[in-house]
């Protein structure tokens, strides 16, 4: 297949199997890619969906302006949903960390403010994360975009991340298995990869949960809030690793193991 442009859209813009695209994207595809009338592209849709749309019109139009074509079967996620707790770093630090760990499979982000935090994000900045997702999960062919929580506190962070997301389910329905560490740059903790090994040398969990902590680290306190709800702290290894660079690492090394697993 000749390699298509890829979007993410929102639920609501299909309608009877015809897209609606917003301002933006209308800008997007007719004046920077300059698509015409029956060029088609691909739009990442609800539950990893994806579709050729195909234009109708020349953009800008009014409403609608593609129509669905065929689905595109492909399956580029991990078989574990990755759940980050990133204590925030100063400057733009999350923004390179949203795009790289994007890129590399996380499926939501929670971002905290631990007693080490210095900064204090706006709501347009939480909004540029939102949008730094987007284009990764697109540029990198995911079948979703992440999710980004606004930021909490750290205790806040914590319970979100272990919040079941299926309280309405029946009796029936089958308990996840999943794995929750808390990244740690100081104290003998085992490193990571060998607990990793040890874990999907059982089985693959269904969801791992990581949290990795500011400048200076983490407190003692927060270290102990985290262990008492079920969180093992571990060590990504013998270097003190930058705020920005430990996610990275941390979930590289998951999704490597993953991926050799599968």
């Amino acid at each position: 297949m000749v390699q298509l442009q890829r979007i993410a859209i929102a639920p609501e813009q299909i309608q009877d199997e015809h897209l609606i695209l917003t301002a933006e994207q209308q800008h997007y595809l007719g004046r920077v890619l300059r698509l015409k009338q029956g060029d088609r592209f691909i739009i990442i849709a609800a539950q990893g969906q994806w579709w050729i749309v195909e234009l109708m019109v020349n953009l800008p139009s009014a409403s609608p302006q593609g129509k669905l074509i065929e689905r595109v079967l492909i399956q580029t996620e991990l078989s574990v949903e990755i759940i980050l707790i990133v204590a925030l770093p100063k400057g733009d630090g999350f923004e390179e960390i949203v795009r790289c760990c994007t890129e590399l499979g996380v499926t939501q982000f929670i971002p905290v403010m631990s007693q080490r935090t210095v900064l204090k994000p706006s709501v347009q900045k939480v909004e540029r994360w939102r949008r730094i997702a987007t284009e990764a999960a697109e540029q990198s062919e995911r079948q979703i975009v992440p999710t980004i929580f606004d930021p909490v506190s750290f205790k806040q962070g914590l319970l979100l991340s272990i919040k079941p997301m299926n309280q309405g389910a029946s009796s029936n329905f089958k308990l996840k298995k999943k794995y929750q560490y808390i990244c740690e740059g100081r104290g003998n903790y085992q490193h990571f990869m060998v607990e990793l090994i040890s874990v999907t040398s059982k089985q693959i969990p269904d969801k791992i949960i990581i949290a990795t902590g500011p400048e200076g680290g983490w407190t003692e306190a927060e270290i102990q809030e985290a262990i008492a709800i079920g969180f093992q702290p571990i060590s990504l290894g013998k270097r003190i690793l930058r705020a920005v660079t430990a996610p990275i690492v941390a979930v590289s090394q998951l999704v490597g193991m993953i991926e050799k697993m599968e």
